[in-house]
């Protein structure tokens, strides 16, 4: 069996290593923080991320710390439904759910189901040094760490990536979120389906998650990324921006306090022409991060994991066959969620406002076959 780097204890990381040492091999999972303590409020799930859960061994540890999503619906600012569909029919014929889920509870089931020893935190990349049969990661704190292989699950700004494709960086999106969780146990907040709202002045998104809890985010366009007039942003400045949308928003954002508030930029990578280099690979968002505007960026990392198995079941001995076939098998799927994400994304937030009717009257129009078909490419694939 071989021996494996994984850079990066994320969602990515931490699936890649239990899928690793399901096949035997040694690894070891080394992560740049001191501690890991998770941000970004929720996420979700989709039924193909939830089977490759399954095929890992971990479906039966995150399943039921998150809340089925049983349906998706998409409204205006005055709560009249756009589209909307029943993700029932999909989830039961694959026998798995969408789940929403705190980011913080998934990446603790997944770090839970590691055996003691086998992440090393404080442990910065600096650089690597690959040879015909080994790879060398050295880190800022001195310590060095030698494999037959390395996986870069390091995230967007990877710094393996970053050495492998220097002219790759992040791409901005063009707007900026804001995230919170907050307890359902306020009167008229949803309990099951996710929503998202479109409006003249931006979005807003709800989401269910475990424990009587709801996952948020507020997305408004900024010209620039970092931005100072965004920074300082508190509960009161997105009630005034969000003042005109469709109950339960207002609720929701009553509900939450200052300090709840999780702000960021949103980027995504330009495809790369390849995930594969010799005995490194790059998975997850060192490879395609996304907007998330499709749902798919964590349940993409964990795909990742389990397609990296399978390539390995087939190519036990020979590492870099076994990234070659990843590299073909989850190129083209990846590079399409990518797209499409931000694509829709700008549909989302760059329609003039003057143009909002003319959209959301052809979201209206769009055939339930439609959308059938699209969430069937997006749960079914893997």
């Amino acid at each position: 069996m071989a021996d494996f780097l994984v850079i990066g204890a994320g969602i990515g990381g931490l699936a890649t290593a239990q899928a690793l040492l399901q096949l035997g091999h040694r690894v070891r999972v080394y992560e740049a923080a001191a501690e890991l303590r998770e941000i970004g409020a929720g996420v979700v799930l989709g039924a193909n991320a939830m089977r490759a859960l399954d095929e890992l061994g971990l479906h039966g540890a995150v399943r039921p710390v998150g809340t089925p999503l049983t349906a998706v619906r998409l409204l205006d600012e005055r709560g009249r439904v756009l589209n909307q569909a029943d993700t029932s029919g999909f989830t039961t014929r694959l026998g798995y759910d969408n789940l929403g889920i705190l980011r913080a509870d998934l990446q603790r089931e997944l770090l839970q189901a590691l055996p003691p020893g086998i992440v090393h935190l404080g442990h910065r990349l600096a650089r690597f040094e690959q040879t015909a049969t080994h790879i060398t990661a050295f880190f800022e704190n001195g310590e060095q760490a030698t494999a037959e292989a390395l996986v870069a699950a390091d995230g967007i700004r990877s710094r393996v990536r970053r050495q492998l494709l220097p002219a790759s960086q992040p791409r901005y999106a063009g707007y900026t979120c804001w995230r919170a969780v907050v307890h359902t146990r306020t009167p008229g907040l949803p309990t099951a389906g996710s929503s998202e709202t479109w409006g003249r002045a931006g979005r807003f998104g709800l989401v269910p998650v475990a424990d009587g809890r709801l996952y948020w985010f507020a997305c408004l366009n900024s010209p620039k990324a970092n931005n100072p007039v965004f920074r300082t942003y508190c509960v009161a400045d997105l009630q005034r921006h969000f003042a005109g949308f469709h109950p339960p928003i207002p609720q929701v954002l009553a509900a939450t306090t200052d300090a709840d508030l999780l702000w960021g930029d949103l980027f995504d990578l330009a495809p790369l022409a390849n995930f594969a280099f010799g005995r490194v690979l790059l998975l997850g968002d060192a490879a395609h991060a996304t907007t998330p505007n499709l749902g798919q960026g964590a349940g993409m990392a964990i795909e990742d994991a389990a397609v990296l198995a399978r390539c390995l079941r087939h190519s036990p001995t020979n590492l870099p066959a076994a990234f070659q076939a990843f590299d073909q098998q989850r190129r083209p799927r990846t590079r399409r969620i990518v797209e499409q994400s931000r694509q829709l994304g700008m549909l989302a937030q760059f329609t003039p406002p003057w143009l909002a009717p003319l959209r959301n009257a052809a979201l209206a129009a769009v055939p339930d076959w439609v959308t059938a078909r699209q969430m069937a490419w997006l749960y079914q694939e893997l």
